[in-house]
């Protein structure tokens, strides 16, 4: 039995608390909020010990682990204090918002040969572990090019603001949206070597773009494309869909399903037809102790706590996983601000292309 703590109690916080509290192997001690009325409620309907701060909960007891689900500024701070008392940390993503302080956790927390872990659920969703799979094993031959996208109906109007949509809390659609769709695309092929194209463009934001698009190219010539818009109001939740085209075939996977169309099998070491081969999520069964939007979840929160159990420090979604992941995005805000001076300052004499585009346009109109 591990004694866990839990830091932040918003809508990720109460799902990791309600996962957590139902593992065989935790043992809830204590969570913490600076909300009066979330640990008000606490303290009058569960045993749990309530905290103000996070510190108190840090030192009250001897904590195996701690799991941080706060606005994504407070991540480092709060995961150093914990890294630096020995405590295990599990943290919601995105990770840090500043590379180089997650560059010195990762650090930290390999000194202290400790375990982490970052929630990058899609890792743990069965479909897209399963197209790992195919792609470990090169069902789709030498992989050209893949499109990794994610939309969702987070910011639908103008009026209001969360921390979500504050630049210096939660980093807008690329750090809560984008980050998803660019950790899939490192934990199926491995990540870009170099950014380009990079959009980011508000709809209804003042302080953050609400939809990101970016051109990634690969050590290998690969390509890529990362699409996300958390202003989608044609989706009901969050929607992660990878595409990946490769010599032999091409695979279309998300939550629900997994497409794979495969031009030769005969020398494949995985049983495949020709042509299309579709498997759903119920084809990959994952045993989980609680259901919360998913066996995602719960699953990512077990693996936490088998890895601290087994003595694991090979996660595959570590503190490492998820610098990688806030690397590329750091790659996207600078090739965008480059892309942003290039525009507002280069003569258009200098841009030939676009000269000429416009002298056809005029003689078009």
């Amino acid at each position: 039995m591990h004694n866990v703590g839990l830091i932040g109690l918003g809508k990720m916080g109460l799902s990791h608390l309600a996962i957590a509290k139902s593992h065989p192997e935790v043992n809830l001690v204590g969570v913490c909020d600076d909300a009066n009325y979330v640990r008000g409620i606490l303290a009058r309907y569960t045993d749990f010990k309530v905290h103000s701060h996070y510190e108190a909960l840090l030192d009250e007891k001897q904590l195996a682990a701690v799991i941080i689900a706060t606005p994504s500024r407070f991540h480092g701070e709060i995961a150093r204090a914990a890294l630096n008392r020995n405590i295990n940390v599990f943290c919601e993503k995105p990770f840090c918002l500043d590379l180089a302080e997650g560059t010195e956790l990762v650090e930290l927390a390999q000194r202290k040969d400790l375990v982490t872990q970052v929630g990058y659920h899609n890792r743990f969703v069965s479909s897209f572990n399963e197209a790992k799979r195919l792609m470990d094993a090169k069902v789709l031959g030498h992989i050209h090019h893949i499109r990794s996208e994610a939309y969702g109906p987070v910011v639908l109007r103008p009026r209001g603001s969360t921390w979500r949509t504050s630049r210096s809390e939660g980093g807008g659609c690329l750090y809560d949206y984008a980050c998803h769709a660019i950790d899939i695309v490192n934990y199926l092929v491995g990540p870009p070597a170099a950014v380009r194209g990079t959009v980011l463009n508000r709809v209804f934001s003042r302080d953050v773009e609400d939809e990101v698009y970016a051109t990634l190219l690969f050590a290998n010539g690969m390509t890529g494309q990362i699409a996300a818009n958390w202003s989608d109001s044609s989706y009901r939740r969050m929607s992660t869909q990878v595409t990946i085209w490769g010599t032999n075939g091409k695979l279309i996977v998300d939550r629900q399903e997994l497409k794979v169309f495969v031009k030769d099998p005969a020398e494949l070491a995985i049983p495949l037809t020709q042509g299309w081969n579709i498997r759903y999520t119920t084809d990959f069964p994952s045993y989980v102790e609680y259901y919360l939007r998913g066996e995602e979840y719960s699953s990512q929160i077990d693996y936490f706590i088998r890895c601290i159990a087994e003595g694991r420090r090979d996660n595959i979604s570590s503190f490492a996983h998820a610098v990688q992941t806030d690397s590329i995005v750091s790659m996207m805000l600078e090739d965008a601000e480059q892309n942003r001076r290039d525009l507002s300052t280069q003569p258009r004499s200098k841009v030939p292309a676009r000269k000429w585009f416009e002298r056809v346009k005029a003689m078009i109109s």
